[in-house]
């Protein structure tokens, strides 16, 4: 430990890489995952996302999967030229489009959803139930607060 830093301090930059480390290492074999389905992984968020809430203005969906707004633009085009995806006007304003999941999209997901859940789940299983809640629960309060006081 170098002499500038406190135990604590240590503590916080050790826990930064380490999650930092797992999220990666998550997001890569989620990915993998994902791609022998012939999607990427932002495109499966796309499809997952609209598969639970329905239709969701296009602006919306970049901040609820983590993008920028330009990607999602990119997304929704790669989907819909797919099929997976329709853009849909919104009657009361001409500035909002909506995207929402087609029959073939609602299709798709529907086909490999399941399997994906149990392949996170094994990806997960070294954790037992209790420990996932326990992590959940700090983690959580972890982001709230930051963002809380950092946004």
């Amino acid at each position: 430990m170098a002499n500038y830093e406190t135990d604590d301090q240590s503590l916080s930059l050790k826990l930064f890489v380490v999650l930092s480390k797992a999220h990666k290492v998550m997001m890569e074999i989620s990915a993998k995952d994902v791609r022998k389905h012939g999607l990427s992984l932002t495109e499966f968020a796309v499809l997952e996302l609209l598969h639970h809430k329905g239709e969701v203005p296009l602006q919306q969906i970049a901040s609820k999967i983590l993008l920028t707004s330009g990607s999602i633009t990119y997304v929704a085009d790669k989907l819909e030229n797919k099929g997976f995806l329709q853009r849909k006007p919104c009657k009361n304003d001409r500035r909002v489009t909506y995207a929402a999941l087609t029959d073939k999209g609602q299709e798709l997901f529907h086909n490999i959803f399941p399997d994906h859940a149990k392949f996170i789940q094994s990806a997960m299983s070294t954790l037992s139930a209790e420990e996932k809640q326990v992590a959940i629960t700090l983690i959580k309060r972890l982001g709230q607060d930051v963002q809380r006081r950092y946004s």
